[in-house]
């Protein structure tokens, strides 16, 4: 965990495939692990198993970097009750049946951004020591906007209603 102006983790994400889920699809593939990152496991994505049913692939070299701009996602994320990694991953458009991570937040708005661009989002639980380190860099930069009272129209002179 770096503790510069920018913070940065580095991490890996471990994605898994089923096989014939169902009689209407051929995979189904989800994100189940978030993991930060280890020497050993070197910087190319590497088959963990497969067994013809499920096939676990851990992907490494995500960077994760904190934004002070983010820091009303972060917060939300954190104040969910259950915090969260957001993963955004894409199914390989030459070979449907492989998929991979793109990027990796813990910004709540982030991830309504991709949702928003129709991109496939999983997220797995937040570590606790995760949770308290981006918790104390919440803590030390958001500072919510100000919330300003509107007075309703009716309460408002009829030249002063827009």
């Amino acid at each position: 965990m770096s503790t510069v102006d920018r913070p940065a983790l580095e991490v890996a994400v471990v994605i898994e495939r089923e096989a014939r889920p169902n009689r209407w699809q051929d995979w189904r593939f989800r994100i189940t692990e978030v993991l930060l990152h280890e020497a050993a496991y070197g910087s190319e994505p590497r088959l963990l198993r497969d067994d013809g049913k499920l096939a676990r692939w851990l992907h490494p070299g995500f960077r994760l970097e904190l934004f002070r701009d983010e820091c009303e996602g972060y917060h939300l994320n954190l104040t969910s009750g259950a915090p969260v990694w957001f993963v955004m991953w894409r199914i390989d458009d030459e070979d449907p049946s492989r998929a991979a991570p793109v990027i990796v937040s813990v910004s709540y708005t982030e991830a309504g951004r991709w949702l928003d661009a129709q991109e496939r989002i999983d997220n797995v639980p937040l570590p606790a020591d995760i949770a308290a380190w981006l918790q104390a860099w919440t803590d030390e930069h958001y500072r919510p906007e100000p919330k300003e009272r509107k007075r309703p129209a009716s309460f408002q002179r009829p030249q002063d209603r827009r």
